[in-house]
């Protein structure tokens, strides 16, 4: 047993060594290598850690060698990576900046392309939750836009036009949530109702395609219909008679819309009031 057991133990010594870069089989770490002045070591070095996805040392090894090697033939490579590690480790901010520049120093290189997709790509990464910022939403929209047109017969072209879709629906989806807060805020203050509707109708504007097209417009109708109803006396007639406008557009626009039966009974609410008005100033008159 204790032949077999020594075997065992001079077997796995045996593959690390083999295994290992002959540098650190004398026992030289990560500190060793980054304060090695052998630079074509150390570039080396970077490439094993890069390979082996532990990017958080490769970074680091491609940061000194950044400024050392720059103008060699290995520069652009070192660029390249380098700006992938920041990438990887979600340095998303870091990394649209690396891309952007290895973009202006290498302008006709063939990974050049790549480059100009990934910096649009790191603002659709900082892309944050509905509730918050969209700053970095609109950016990606733009920057994909820009890439798309100039690079229109690129392979990556649909996956750019499918994130524009992304980040519009995610745009959208917030000014839908902005514009129902000002619907539920009716009952601080009537006054929202007339801001919602106005919203809504810019929510529409702003996005002619959308599928929630018809939602949108009901949203109109009800706040309409409801600031109608708050009005003073003299000024019922006239917002009564746009809710039902409001109602005869849906119908034209949203034949096939299952939310038509509530803009039929808004109109049909809204035509009786009319009546209602028109019967009681009749009567005042005669």
């Amino acid at each position: 047993m204790r032949i077999i057991y020594a075997s065992f133990i001079a077997l796995i010594f045996f593959s690390s060594c083999t295994l290992l870069p002959k540098s650190w089989r004398k026992g030289q770490g990560f500190a060793k290598i980054q304060k090695s002045t052998d630079y074509d070591f150390k570039l080396r070095m970077a490439e094993k850690y890069y390979i082996n996805k532990d990017y958080n040392h490769a970074q680091q090894l491609y940061d000194d060698l950044f400024r050392i090697m720059k103008g060699t033939d290995h520069f652009e490579d070192i660029y390249y990576k380098y700006a992938y590690c920041a990438y990887y480790l979600k340095d998303y901010l870091n990394a649209e900046n690396l891309f952007k520049g290895f973009v202006e120093a290498f302008p006709n290189s063939p990974k050049s392309e790549e480059m100009d997709y990934m910096r649009a790509f790191c603002f659709y990464r900082q892309s944050p939750k509905v509730q918050l910022d969209q700053t970095n939403t609109t950016k990606a929209i733009g920057f994909m836009q820009a890439f798309v047109s100039t690079h229109p017969g690129s392979e990556r072209v649909k996956d750019a036009n499918d994130i524009i879709e992304k980040c519009r629906a995610k745009l959208e989806e917030k000014d839908f949530e902005n514009a129902k807060l000002y619907y539920n805020l009716k009952a601080s203050n009537p006054a929202f109702l007339k801001a919602a509707s106005l919203t809504f109708n810019s929510l529409m504007n702003t996005y002619p395609d959308s599928q929630k097209s018809d939602e949108y417009k009901l949203y109109i109708i009800k706040s309409d219909y409801e600031y109608a109803t708050l009005s003073l006396p003299e000024k019922k007639e006239g917002r009564f008679q746009q809710v039902v406008t409001d109602c005869n557009d849906f119908i034209d626009r949203f034949p096939d819309s299952k939310l038509k039966k509530q803009v039929q009974e808004y109109q049909d609410l809204s035509t009786n009031t009319l009546k209602t008005l028109k019967n009681e100033q009749t009567k005042k008159t005669s």
